[in-house]
């Protein structure tokens, strides 16, 4: 059977498709991140992922059901217990996290926050799930004039510090930022990231810099891109996606500032000689729609991205394997600002595909990992089930 040389994977952060199976167990009945996103903007306009098979899926307004789908379509089902950026990411990659991170949507520990006050001689204010920007609105002078660490969490399994680099360096953050995540490797804190979130200006005009940084807990066993990597080939890592594995199995990383940043990385990278896997996320539909409930910019966010699709199937060549997923679901309109346990997508792409077909669905998002292991012929992770013999 012949292989594909190259694979593209992308994976567009919290586009879920509707509740899973065990969404009760997370409070997340009735989630449906595209259907109520596509409710609110009276029908989305997504033409071409329409044609790849989106719409065949389930019923999305706006979104016509293909008559020829020009990719194989399924969805996919969290095996692991979580519902956060790492858990999807690491099982997409082939693990099963049973364990999982720890959010603090009443703040850190005291105990946790003694200690860095005590390493760093520095008071810390804020302590609560805060939007990045509203936070340096409301504490940001505070911290100018006092040199107190801004701490802040998110509906994520992150604990983040915010400094003004004329008050307190990158170096230094970097270094507090590194002793806050030799802390939050207890399995009592059990935080997914930390991440330094360095920013300049005056008050009233408070602006994040390029400086972040982010400390990750390694994935907790080997995954697919460590065999490919192994196995010498190519891992791209755009966005991300180098941070979410902590460049385990990572032989290029290029980071990206934005959804359409990541699609220009993308379609630049496409033409470049490699072989192996080229990994994308596309974090804004989370990040700056899903956890500031924004089903309006969600939804013209998807439509943007898909208006980006014909510059990726243009450029695919006859043995490219194209791969569009989610790694949890963020409904706009669903209580709180946490993600959402929901089925993912899966659209399969490739050149010689006459009609696309609806797969088997997934019951777990390793098989994504262990397909691409399968086309590779790499070491299998422990987890998944190859689909390739499927889409050929």
């Amino acid at each position: 059977m012949k292989t594909f040389e190259r694979v593209f994977l992308i994976v567009m952060d919290s586009v879920g498709i509707g509740e899973a199976p065990d969404a009760e167990k997370f409070d997340d009945k009735g989630a449906n991140t595209l259907g109520h996103i596509a409710e609110h903007m009276n029908g989305l306009n997504m033409p071409h992922m329409a044609q790849l098979g989106l719409g065949n899926i389930r019923p999305i307004q706006g979104i016509e059901k293909a008559e020829s789908p020009r990719a194989h379509y399924t969805t996919m089902v969290e095996a692991s217990n979580g519902k956060d950026t790492m858990t999807g990411h690491w099982e997409i990659m082939g693990l099963n996290i049973q364990q999982p991170f720890r959010t603090f949507p009443e703040g850190f520990p005291d105990e946790l926050l003694d200690q860095i006050k005590e390493k760093t001689g520095r008071g810390i204010v804020g302590n609560k799930p805060a939007s990045g920007t509203e936070i340096l609105v409301e504490l940001g002078e505070h911290h100018v004039n006092t040199g107190d660490l801004i701490i802040y969490t998110s509906a994520d399994s992150v604990l983040q510090i915010a400094a003004h680099e004329e008050v307190i360096p990158p170096e230094e953050l970097y270094e507090i930022c590194e002793y806050a995540r030799e802390l939050t490797l207890d399995e009592k804190y059990m935080v997914g990231r930390v991440i330094a979130r360095p920013f300049v200006g005056k008050p009233g005009a408070f602006e994040r810099t390029s400086n972040r940084h982010d400390y990750a807990l390694k994935p907790f066993g080997e995954t697919v891109m460590n065999h490919l990597e192994d196995a010498n080939f190519d891992v791209i890592a755009l966005g991300k996606i180098s941070d979410i594995y902590d460049g385990e199995g990572v032989t290029e990383a290029i980071r990206t500032s934005d959804n359409m940043d990541g699609m220009d990385q993308l379609v630049a990278s496409m033409d470049k000689p490699f072989k192996g896997l080229n990994f994308l996320n596309l974090v804004d539909f989370d990040a700056k729609f899903g956890h500031r409930r924004d089903p309006q910019g969600y939804g013209k966010a998807l439509e943007a991205f898909d208006q980006r699709l014909p510059e990726v199937l243009e450029k695919l060549k006859d043995d490219d394997l194209l791969l569009i997923t989610a790694d949890h679901g963020n409904d706009p309109v669903h209580h709180g600002t946490d993600h959402t346990r929901e089925l993912v997508p899966l659209l399969v792409y490739h050149n010689g595909i006459k009609e696309g077909k609806e797969i088997d669905q997934r019951q777990t998002f390793a098989d994504i990992g262990a397909t691409i292991s399968d086309n590779f012929s790499a070491k299998m992770p422990a987890h998944g089930k190859s689909f390739l013999k499927d889409i050929k």
